[in-house]
């Protein structure tokens, strides 16, 4: 068996919140009204959404406006949205036809801890399985999935002996992990990004009315342009949720910035105003920065941004 001296045992208030999600958000006011595409969607889609996203949802006053939710909820994930397919809702619909199949307990398979682990982070890279151990109270198997890129591991235990697994352990950083996933695990990093997942920051100002992208300096690969000095492309996505759950906005806007070397050195972040004027309250900005047309590499990041009424 691993060593559980190097794994986390799963902190129970942590983990039962990140369990709860679906249901605590999961059945908006008149949920039983849903029309029957926004059902069928949120059965599963809901095992990935982010806590914000679930937030807007929930707001939503009618079918036309989670229709529109719902095709842009799967673009924001599509890896190549020039293309016909979405590889990535492809894969998430795979992935729930073999949790479906393979995790029965009961419950349907996306419902249970490994199918929807299975969902979130795919096909582990190695299985390990221990029968029970003599004068331990589990009466059941105990099987670790690894995943070796995200450096995570995940226990489940059958501790009654009927079948059905809980998460009792997992190693590495679980929560971000979950976090990435939720917002489109095909992202990626190559011709723009010097890393596949890093955090930036979306502020408000509101004596400007302008939206500040601020993205760590040492996270964007510049190019050498052809006066010799570094120049990055960048095209930005914003959509934009009123917290009452009407009247969604997005706009998208390339942006370039040229920096001699010393200029870049002495940058922490390359910050990005956008003139926009947000209503009193809450409101949700969902952010995807990607490369321009012909190159590779998106990042994505959800903000609540508070203004003052």
């Amino acid at each position: 068996m691993p060593n559980r001296g190097s794994r986390g045992a799963v902190p129970a208030l942590a983990f039962l919140a990140f369990l709860a999600v679906p249901a605590a958000f999961g059945a908006p006011a008149g949920a039983e009204k849903l029309d029957p595409e926004s059902a069928k969607f949120f059965q599963t889609a809901r095992l990935i959404m982010s806590k914000e996203e679930l937030k807007i949802w929930n707001r939503l006053p009618d079918a036309p406006s989670r229709r529109e939710f719902i095709d842009d909820f799967w673009l924001k994930r599509d890896p190549d949205p020039d293309t016909p397919l979405n590889e990535y809702k492809r894969e998430f619909d795979a992935r729930v036809e073999y949790a479906a199949k393979r995790f029965k307990e009961g419950i349907p398979g996306y419902n249970t801890d490994r199918g929807r682990i299975y969902i979130f982070m795919g096909p582990p890279d190695k299985v390990e399985e221990f029968p029970p151990q003599p004068g331990l109270p589990v009466r059941g198997f105990v099987v670790w999935w690894s995943y070796y890129d995200d450096r995570m591991a995940v226990e489940f235990t059958d501790e009654k002996g009927n079948g059905q697994y809980k998460i009792t352990q997992y190693a590495g950083d679980f929560f971000g992990a979950m976090d990435i996933v939720k917002l489109g695990r095909n992202i990626r990093a190559d011709d723009v990004f010097s890393r596949k997942f890093f955090k930036f920051e979306t502020v408000y100002d509101r004596a400007a009315r302008e939206l500040e992208v601020r993205i760590p300096a040492k996270s964007l690969m510049f190019r050498e342009n052809d006066e010799g000095r570094l120049q990055i492309d960048l095209v930005f996505v914003f959509y934009i949720y009123p917290d009452e759950g009407q009247g969604k906005e997005s706009f998208r806007e390339a942006r370039s910035v040229v920096l001699t070397d010393a200029e870049l050195e002495a940058r922490k972040t390359v910050d990005f105003r956008f003139a926009r004027g947000l209503k009193p309250g809450t409101s949700y900005v969902d952010v995807i920065v990607q490369a321009p047309e012909g190159m590779k590499g998106k990042i994505r990041q959800i903000f609540a941004v508070k203004v003052a009424k």
